[in-house]
């Protein structure tokens, strides 16, 4: 019996090791499958005012709408998702513009186009008052969204939300004046493996061949990616959006941050009342992914506190 078991599982470490230099690609998307089931998560599709979304959902209780940052897409909640699901309706939507939701060309991926965008889903899907939570780019819609329809945001959970035109600069900001490359964007399969070890201090392992999947897609986005981010940096920045804007608002940040700079954390408490912030130590651009545990079990405790007399 143990012969055949011990058979077994060389067989199994054979085809894994197959599929890893063969087909990578598959094993990603197991991977990824296997993300979203830990997390009680499913995929869905909808089509709102002629634009195709893809998005998770997954859990019961009031809902929680996590926008993903630049350049990425909605597999970025999936490892905190798995400590909210137990206690909230969470939904997790690829903005337009990235990941399986549509692209359309000749669109405007402003932070203002992608507010009215996320409150049509909102709307389509049947919600009215929801609770929100943005990463980098996705923490200024929610804030701004939150400025745009505070009566329909009950909080807002800003993970190094990007936009404060006053914040210290950035070691993405300062490459940028010198005249160097945009480090968040990769024209090739190096340069995302760049990207990675850039946004994150603390990054989850994944294995080489895993990140040149993802580059490939990322790679294949270049153009529109680069197209999106010069949009983004026309609008005025955040601090003129949510000064004295009262929805309770959680902003946690990583000492770490190479993308934005860990200081923008005070500016953007200071402009809104009811605001709270949490500073990780040894931790970059992305908490969720880095501290998945530690990052949720402080929402938790955020929200528990809304419910307080």
């Amino acid at each position: 019996m143990l012969k055949k078991l011990l058979g077994l599982l060389v067989v199994i470490a054979l085809v894994v090791t197959g599929l890893y230099y063969a087909c990578p690609e598959k094993l990603v998307k197991l991977a990824v499958e296997g993300e979203r089931a830990a997390a009680s998560l499913s995929r869905h599709e909808i089509d709102v005012a002629g634009l195709k979304y893809v998005y998770l959902e997954g859990g019961k209780g009031e809902p929680l709408v996590l926008i993903h940052g630049f350049g990425a897409d909605k597999e970025n909640f999936t490892r905190v998702a798995k400590f909210l699901t137990p206690r909230f309706h969470v939904i997790i939507p690829d903005l337009p513009g990235f990941g399986e939701s549509g692209k359309p060309a000749d669109g405007i991926y402003t932070v203002a186009s992608q507010v009215e965008r996320v409150h049509a889903l909102v709307q389509a899907l049947g919600l009215k008052t929801v609770h929100l939570g943005g990463s980098s780019m996705g923490g200024n819609i929610a804030a701004s969204y939150a400025a745009k329809y505070p009566t329909e945001t009950a909080s807002i959970w800003l993970l190094a939300p990007a936009g404060l035109g006053t914040a210290p600069p950035s070691d993405v900001e300062l490459s940028l004046k010198d005249g160097g490359r945009n480090p968040l964007i990769a024209s090739n399969p190096d340069e995302f493996a760049a990207v990675f070890k850039f946004v994150m201090a603390d990054p989850p392992f994944l294995p080489r061949r895993f990140i040149d999947v993802m580059g490939r897609t990322a790679v294949a986005n270049h153009e529109l990616n680069a197209k999106i981010f010069q949009q983004i940096r026309s609008e005025p920045p955040l601090e003129s959006r949510v000064p004295g804007l009262t929805v309770p608002a959680r902003i946690v940040w990583g000492d770490k941050d190479r993308a934005l700079n860990v200081g923008g954390a005070k500016i953007l408490a200071g402009l809104m009342p009811n605001a709270s912030v949490l500073i990780l130590p040894g931790i970059g651009h992305l908490p969720m992914l880095e501290r998945p545990r530690e990052v949720a079990a402080d929402y938790l405790t955020f929200r528990d506190g809304l419910k307080a007399p």
